[in-house]
């Protein structure tokens, strides 16, 4: 008995320990889940990145040559290499070897070594798709203009520049378990992956605590384990149902969605974001390592359509979907990442085919593409010259708001021999005088406002931070914009919104308070000191900067010391980027490290020496506000450092 207990016993505390996770691969999930991990080979995330190799570049290596720009590049085989020869940072042609290929549709890129551990994607690029579709055939990305957030045309980027990285740009969406490993010091990177690809363990997180629970006898696992050791509890779907009521033309969810745990899981990817913590896995928090940008015009319309690439997580936050409490795998199957259904089948899940699929509703012939549920609601933008993306927003057409507004709408995306007013008229004539009134669009004058910069923006903007019935992502939108209109009805938002029970209207909230007053600082950004969210918890930390001076050092210093450490650390894990380096030399003038500013000033100038074109402007601007010291610390970065 003695023997029995003292097996139990080392039994229990190797499951113990066994709950460190740590990443074992998905070969390792394929012993159970068999089916899944079949299906999931299929998939593009299966491939998302894979060693250059016979089997896996599409791209055509016979010495095809392809020339933009002034450049002619060749493409070939040399043994088992793939080889590029094209200009490199000198402008003079070298051979470069492909180390690795990205993606395989519609198009497929290729990575190749750079000196400091970096792996540089070549912006010549393979159309995957068939001839008859005008691919096969090799392309230049740069010939389509980025958003102009970049501030930089396309045909001024060059594929050796910062912004064709795979390190900080591509490696956290393309591989498993990314730990970028940037060396500040020494300008070099030692960037590791769990898996190559997107693995199982992106969704689901690490899995040996998993393993070892599958391995344990039943009742060892009731005894040690309060789950199964997954670290992402993706059950948000589990045992629910939607009901369509006899008297309903759409289905209503059986159990109210309270967490965002699945989609938060998919955003880090599939969100255009700012990485602001290191060590990331599926289960945590979205803004605990990531910030999403918001419905801002430099990525989307007025009416929240996308106009640049933003990955669909911030459209679909501001759905009627996402509102109703449906998931991304309630349309898309997880592991193959297909549409569970095809054409309109996927949306008459919930949405009932004799009210919505029929020529009373769509005034289109039945069956043809035009009553496609995607094309009036999912309209799709084509990007990087051959990727169409559909827009998530799902929301209906307003050509009315294309007369208005100018924005763009469904029905002229096909019916471009005819103007937005002949659209406009004919849903009016279909659909009323009220058609799309209580849409989701309604905060498109506003933000349509604040783009024009016309009178009334403000009073627009905080009517819309008001809103209950806006979404989230849109409130925190229109808090966004506010911050650019300091007065009474920004701060009064700032106000209502400090303690909205979503994190991102939060930190919206804040960028308002970084122009306001010390008491308005004092009285609404210590609280969320002590946020449960870290990009909050940073968010406060740069508002209360400037007047740290004035906090209670009792009650606030603790909870401000430790919100400083984390801001500082999110700027050093990105210290690869110049304006993180830029934005931390700010934070340190604010308590007087004024030579540890200059170190950042002038690292960021080592980044990216344009700014030194900047940096007198950002001088004249901080004199104006009082920063002296400031000022100097920036101007003195253009200085040569003493040795």
């Amino acid at each position: 008995m003695a023997i029995l207990s003292a097996s139990v016993a080392a039994l229990l505390l190797r499951s113990r320990g066994a709950r460190a996770n740590t990443f074992v691969g998905s070969a390792e999930c394929a012993r159970c889940h068999a089916a899944e991990y079949d299906v999931w080979k299929t998939s593009h995330h299966a491939v998302a990145m894979q060693p250059a190799g016979a089997a896996t570049v599409l791209g055509r290596f016979d010495s095809t040559r392809f020339s933009h720009d002034g450049v002619t590049s060749t493409f070939m085989r040399r043994g088992d290499r793939y080889v590029v020869n094209t200009a490199g940072v000198d402008h003079r042609l070298h051979d470069f070897t492909v180390r690795y290929t990205l993606g395989v549709w519609p198009l497929q890129q290729y990575l190749v070594d750079f000196p400091g551990g970096r792996l540089q994607a070549l912006t010549l690029a393979w159309d995957a798709r068939p001839a008859l579709s005008g691919g096969q055939r090799w392309f230049s990305l740069t010939t389509e203009p980025p958003a102009p957030a970049r501030g930089v045309a396309a045909d001024e980027l060059r594929w050796t520049d910062p912004e064709y990285t795979w390190n900080f740009m591509c490696a956290d969406c393309h591989s498993t378990g990314v730990r970028k490993g940037y060396d500040a010091a020494k300008d070099t990177y030692h960037t590791t992956v769990a898996e190559l690809t997107v693995g199982c363990e992106a969704c689901h997180g690490p899995g040996s605590a998993h393993v070892k629970w599958a391995a344990a006898p039943a009742w060892v696992r009731r005894l040690v384990w309060r789950d199964d050791g997954l670290p992402a509890r993706l059950t948000e779907r589990r045992g629910v149902r939607w009901i369509l009521d006899a008297d309903a033309s759409i289905a209503h969810r059986s159990v109210v969605r309270t967490t965002d745990r699945e989609i938060d899981m998919c955003a880090q990817c599939h969100a255009r974001r700012v990485h602001i913590a290191d060590g990331y896995t599926a289960g945590a928090r979205l803004l605990d390592f990531y910030i999403s940008d918001l419905i801002d015009p430099d990525l989307f319309y007025p009416d929240g359509e996308q106009w640049d690439e933003v990955y669909q997580y911030a459209s679909f936050r501001e759905s009627k979907m996402y509102g109703a409490g449906v998931t991304c795998s309630d349309c898309h199957e997880p592991h193959s990442g297909q549409l569970r259904l095809r054409g309109n089948r996927l949306c008459e899940q919930c949405h009932r085919a004799s009210t919505y699929d029929t020529p009373a509703h769509t005034f289109h012939r039945a069956g043809s593409a035009s009553a496609q549920c995607v094309s009036c609601h999912m309209p799709s933008t084509t990007y990087m010259s051959v990727q169409a993306r559909p827009d998530h927003s799902m929301s209906v057409p307003r050509p009315d708001l294309s007369v208005t507004l100018g924005v763009p709408n469904a029905c002229n995306r096909c019916h471009a021999n005819r103007d937005a007013r002949w659209a406009a008229n004919q849903v009016q004539t279909w659909y009323g005088k009220q058609a799309g009134a209580n849409d989701r669009q309604r905060f498109a004058g506003a933000f349509a406002a604040d783009d024009r910069g016309t009178a009334g923006a403000s009073e627009a903007l905080a009517a819309v931070a008001a809103d209950p019935v806006e979404s989230a992502i849109v409130r925190a939108s229109a808090l966004a914009r506010l911050s650019r209109y300091p007065g009474t009805a920004a701060f009064d938002a700032a106000k209502r919104s400090v303690g909205d029970f979503d994190p991102l209207v939060r930190l919206a909230a804040l960028q308002i308070l970084d122009v306001a007053p010390t008491p308005e600082r004092l009285a609404l950004a210590v609280p969320l000191l002590r946020d449960s969210t870290r990009a909050v918890r940073q968010g406060a930390a740069w508002v209360l900067a400037p007047v740290h001076t004035s906090l209670d050092t009792s009650a606030a210093w603790p909870a401000f010391g430790r919100a400083v450490a984390e801001f500082v650390t999110s700027q050093r894990y990105n210290a690869d980027q110049p304006s993180n380096c830029l934005v931390l030399g700010a934070f340190y003038t604010q308590f007087g490290a004024f030579d540890a500013a200059t170190i950042e000033f002038r690292a960021a100038l080592r980044l990216e020496p344009a700014y030194a074109h900047d940096y007198p402007a950002i001088a004249a601007d901080w004199r104006r506000r009082g920063w002296d010291r400031a000022a100097e610390s920036i101007l003195k970065a253009l200085q040569p450092a003493e040795h």
